[in-house]
């Protein structure tokens, strides 16, 4: 375990937080408009979809803030 503190956790956090703002603010605003006359059957899936794959490229990130390497 590290025994010093590490800048990269801070500001991976702050990076995370306006990521995800970003992400939701540009969901909020586009997808509504595409799939807002669907049936809530089919708006679902796209819903559910897209909260779930902001997890995908978390791996790396997090990665990155505890060692300083994307791999």
């Amino acid at each position: 375990m590290r025994q010093e503190p590490t800048w990269r956790i801070p500001v991976g956090i702050l990076a995370l937080v306006v990521a995800l703002v970003a992400y939701g603010l540009i969901i909020a605003r586009y997808v509504p408009g595409l799939v807002g006359q669907w049936s809530a059957l089919l708006q679902t899936p796209v819903y559910l979809i897209l909260g779930v794959v902001w997890i995908m490229p978390l791996r790396r990130f997090l990665t990155w803030m505890e060692t300083g390497r994307w791999g």
